[in-house]
């Protein structure tokens, strides 16, 4: 599986590296694989929150016995583990190749900053939703912005430092 992971990602990385000199002159190849990694996973996670948020819960309450999450809380939670795996993926094979730090570390500390993110989504999403009456998906879009320029500092001075 981890030759998988890598072939994929060389394949992915000579892509974005295809398109880097347009760039050169403003970023460094890393921050422009992040950028292109980042922008990525966030358009994934917009389209299954949109197909999610609309077609599977279709704007319905998940009442799962215990508890009962709101559409846009329920929607969250189930998107949040596909980009969580695709977000590391891309992290660790794609962007921040030269880390030293042992694979389970990475994945570690990269849980810890993505548990952070998940809780400013989960305020963001009861304040812009909740509280000031703004749709779930635009909600949704404006505290990816927050939460990326968070990410990209932490993962690379802590994760893959």
């Amino acid at each position: 599986m981890r030759k998988f992971f890598e072939s994929t990602a060389r394949i992915i990385t000579a892509i974005i590296d295809f398109f880097y000199p347009l760039c050169k002159q403003w970023c460094s190849p890393q921050f422009f694989r992040y950028g292109v990694c980042g922008v990525g996973n966030m358009v994934l996670d917009w389209v299954l929150y949109f197909i999610v948020y609309n077609f599977i819960l279709q704007h319905r309450m998940l009442h799962l016995g215990f508890v009962t999450l709101s559409s846009h809380i329920a929607t969250l939670c189930i998107v949040f583990p596909i980009t969580l795996f695709t977000g590391f993926y891309l992290s660790k094979y794609v962007t921040f190749t030269n880390s030293s730090l042992r694979g389970k570390v990475q994945l570690l500390r990269y849980v810890m900053i993505v548990l952070v993110n998940l809780l400013v989504n989960y305020a963001g999403l009861k304040l812009f939703v909740d509280v000031c009456g703004i749709y779930p998906t635009p909600s949704k879009m404006l505290i990816t912005i927050i939460t990326v320029t968070f990410s990209y500092f932490a993962q690379k001075y802590f994760t893959f430092k």
